[in-house]
């Protein structure tokens, strides 16, 4: 699958768009609303800022306990109740007097469910579309969720001079009840794709299967450490050019865009593995440059440049599914979303530690430095285990190679 006609003319990809878009407009929407709301009623910066990460923060908790359920029960039904559960609670956030203590509750209560999001849907993508077709749906899925958010804190923004917060968390419940239904129409039932009950056990074993493979590991580590650090190194743009900040933020989505686009239409499927590394090093070697101090118009150029190496991440979701049994596809890939969370929360706080000790620009470097040392490491223990003699019993047959 080459192209986009193709993509699009595959059964229940739009659909499957359309309801992930009305959720991340949500999402968008109802986590500025929430901010405004908890600073206009706290008058703390920090809470605010917690407020709206708060439900990422809480998915780590999802993941250790809960990620089993992607894979042990019916995905529309999964992606249905989440949409309708977050659509509940946003209504109660919306609640005039609610106490801050219950806001919090709510907020635990939406990242635990919200874990489960990113392994069902793309699960989900991977039953939708051929394999030859994955890297390219999750290209597109990738530049809906950065236009998505762009085009949602913008509205978001208007919409809070207009009307008063508890409203706009109110748009924010009725678009999760369109996602709701429009993934209860648009998608067809499908069964589990692993038999067992989900439970906290089944998560804790499944998730150790996944991290004994060595080559899933390296997969794992690829996709989320020098993914995260970088992201430390974006959230300093406020602090490194208060004037300019959101130009290079938006700058950022554009090289994100790009990147994706290039990856999943442009790029032979052939050619894509040989990528993960150049990738991952152009992701953070413009950071280096930050040492200098440019200026505004050379930072958003480096900015640019750089987030097209977040492309890597499709080349090696590619090499984790390639790894991974059918049944686990869903807690596969919730490990990495929640990982890749975890790891740009510790990238974030250790970059703000670093530019509170020197300097916004020396944090960068710093930051971008250690990304292209885990880069270097990780393919070198990749080129050795390519090397690596597989090893089997006497007079059993030499396994196939898998892609």
């Amino acid at each position: 699958m080459r192209s986009y006609r193709s993509l699009f003319r595959t059964p229940e990809f739009t659909p499957f768009l359309l309801s992930f878009a009305a959720f991340a407009a949500a999402q968008t929407i109802g986590g500025l609303a929430l901010a405004t709301l908890v600073y206009g009623a706290t008058g703390s910066p920090f809470l605010s800022a917690v407020s709206m990460v708060g439900p990422q923060l809480a998915q780590l908790l999802g993941g250790a306990f809960l990620l089993s359920t992607a894979d042990r029960l019916p995905p529309r039904a999964i992606l249905t109740c989440l949409a309708l559960a977050f659509a509940a609670c946003t209504a109660v956030l919306a609640l005039p007097g609610l106490p801050v203590w219950a806001v919090f509750g709510v907020i635990l209560l939406q990242g635990l469910v919200a874990s489960l999001g990113g392994g069902v849907r793309g699960g989900l993508l991977n039953e939708i579309l051929t394999k030859d077709g994955y890297v390219l749906g999750r290209s597109v899925y990738n530049m809906l969720w950065g236009l998505t958010q762009m085009a949602g804190f913008a509205t978001g923004g208007v919409l809070l001079t207009l009307l008063t917060p508890g409203t706009c968390l109110l748009l924010a419940a009725a678009l999760y009840l369109v996602a709701a239904l429009v993934t209860r129409v648009g998608l067809t039932a499908r069964p589990a794709r692993s038999s067992g009950r989900p439970s906290v056990s089944a998560t804790w074993r499944s998730n150790a299967l996944l991290w004994s493979s060595r080559p899933r590991r390296l997969a794992y580590l690829g996709l989320c450490v020098p993914n995260g650090l970088i992201v430390g190194s974006d959230s300093l743009y406020v602090s490194y050019a208060p004037e300019a900040a959101g130009m290079l933020y938006a700058c950022g989505a554009l090289g994100m865009f790009v990147g994706d686009m290039a990856v999943g239409r442009l790029v032979p499927p052939a050619v894509r593995p040989r990528l993960a590394t150049p990738l991952r090093l152009l992701l953070a070697v413009p950071y280096l440059f930050f040492f200098l101090q440019p200026g505004v118009a050379l930072s958003a150029v480096a900015v640019t440049a750089a987030s097209v190496g977040f492309a890597a991440s499709l080349v090696l979701q590619e090499r984790l599914l390639s790894l991974t049994p059918d049944d686990l596809t869903g807690q596969a890939l919730g490990l990495h979303a929640t990982g890749m969370t975890a790891m740009q929360g510790i990238g974030t706080v250790i970059a703000g530690t670093l530019a509170q000790l020197t300097s916004p620009a020396t944090a960068m470097t710093l930051m971008a430095g250690a990304s292209v040392t885990v880069t270097l490491t990780l393919a070198t223990l990749d080129r050795r285990e390519e090397r690596k003699p597989a090893v089997r019993r006497p007079g059993t047959p030499a396994p196939t190679a898998r892609r």
